[in-house]
């Protein structure tokens, strides 16, 4: 029979392992409530911080989330202390973290300096110990809960480890979601600015081609994605004449949208002013410079055609040279002009004039014309736009304007379209 001593031992010892056990309970009640409402990840991961020093009397703690796809691995997206006095602040070690990726499993480290498992780690000297628990999601480390230094001197036990490891592994999924659910209104957000520029750049676009008296004309934007970075328009300024510009700006989604609305009020000012395209582009030059971060500027092919005497003037601020084809097919390329419209608050551009005769065709395109691109990545390239427009030469503008754009999607094929397709085909009739 045992003695009584021995069965008094037994029975602290019994409801010593039940108090700790209904406080464990009511640790996790308590944070399961003050979790389970938010949809804040940050404000969880707050709360499972505060209550974790709090059940292990720990004096500092940090969430360290993990990327698996990302060029920062690991991110410390909260802390907390528990003195608000306390100045330093500690980071999870990367050392750790593979650990934690290696062994999917709390760790608890007594002496951090002098721990075998991470020989070579520097170590804050004020850290004295601390306790990692991975945070897994379908066993899947979504993130890491460390607390350092246990109050008063004591040393982490392994009840400490393994109340944090419940913690951890009843928050996890929490997180998880909130940070999905941030994800996604981050997505739609995305989706709704993609929206906004798309209408913006469609009401930017000319909705139809100009009648021009002995001329016929054609244009068409094919955007590579559904906002793109290419622009064209048609401005009337007078009886006899009317500019035409084709440009490409900078980046994408709505700062493009936003930039080319920018260039076509700035173009569409000094069109209507009546300067040449030299002086044109100067201005807008200077205007989109200050305007503008430095990062921001546009390629940008500008000329104004006199239909009545038949010249047309221009200048190109870094664009593709477009195509003059003669009725004799013979090839020349409008080059003159400068760099992008942006890059410099002033800049001594060019201009040029050319008399058409009838039958000249001008091709005015888009970079993602010549450099699509086939599975093979093999570009559709200059020389062969060039050699096209001269067979289609014959045609009408629509019909020169179509066989392009069927000739750069057989080239392609299947391979995705990696940059906006954008023309305008200019000939003179007979």
């Amino acid at each position: 029979m045992p003695e009584p001593n021995s069965q008094l031992q037994t029975l602290q010892e019994e409801n010593q392992r039940l108090r700790r056990a209904v406080e464990e309970l009511s640790i996790l009640n308590d944070l399961a409530r003050a979790i389970g409402a938010s949809l804040d990840s940050k404000e969880i991961m707050q709360t499972i911080i505060r209550r974790s020093l709090r059940a292990v009397n720990a004096e500092q703690g940090v969430i360290t989330m993990v990327e698996e796809q990302s060029a920062d691995p690991m991110k410390t997206l909260v802390r907390a202390v528990t003195d608000s006095s306390q100045q330093e602040q500690f980071h999870l070690h990367q050392a750790l973290v593979g650990w934690m990726h290696l062994h999917k499993k709390p760790l608890i480290i007594k002496s951090p300096q002098s721990d075998e498992r991470f020989r070579g780690v520097r170590w804050d000297e004020s850290i004295h110990s601390l306790v990692c628990v991975p945070m897994m999601v379908k066993s899947e480390l979504k993130g890491v809960l460390a607390v350092y230094n246990k109050k008063e001197g004591k040393e982490f036990t392994d009840d400490d480890q393994r109340l944090l490891a419940i913690l951890a592994a009843q928050s996890a999924q929490i997180v998880e979601n909130a940070r999905l659910n941030e994800r996604d209104k981050l997505f739609f957000k995305m989706e709704q600015e993609v929206r906004l520029a798309a209408k913006i750049q469609s009401d930017l676009l000319p909705q139809s081609v100009p009648s021009i008296p002995g001329y016929e004309i054609a244009s068409t934007n094919i955007p590579a994605q559904e906002v793109g970075g290419d622009h064209y328009d048609f401005i009337t300024i007078d009886g006899q004449r009317i500019a035409i510009c084709l440009g490409d700006v900078s980046g994408k989604g709505l700062p493009a949208s936003l930039l080319m609305a920018n260039l076509q009020a700035t173009l569409r000012s000094q069109a209507f002013s009546d300067p040449t395209p030299q002086q044109c582009i100067q201005r807008a030059n200077t205007l989109l410079f200050q305007s503008t971060s430095p990062e921001k500027y546009a390629t940008l092919f500008y000329c104004v055609l006199d239909y009545q005497d038949h010249q047309l003037t221009f200048t190109n601020a870094g664009h593709e040279f477009p195509f003059l084809v003669t009725r004799n097919r013979e090839v020349h390329r409008l080059q003159k002009g400068g760099l992008p419209v942006g890059m410099m608050e002033s800049f001594p551009f060019e201009q040029e004039s050319r008399s058409l005769l009838p039958g000249d065709l001008i091709v005015i395109s888009s970079d993602g014309v010549a450099e699509a691109m086939n599975a093979e990545r093999e570009q559709f390239g200059d020389g062969k736009l060039g050699e096209l427009i001269q067979e289609l030469h014959e045609g009408t503008a629509v019909e020169v304007m179509s066989g392009i754009v069927k000739a750069v999607k057989d080239h392609t094929g299947t391979s995705p379209q990696m940059d906006d397709v954008t023309l305008v085909v200019l000939k003179r009739l007979e």
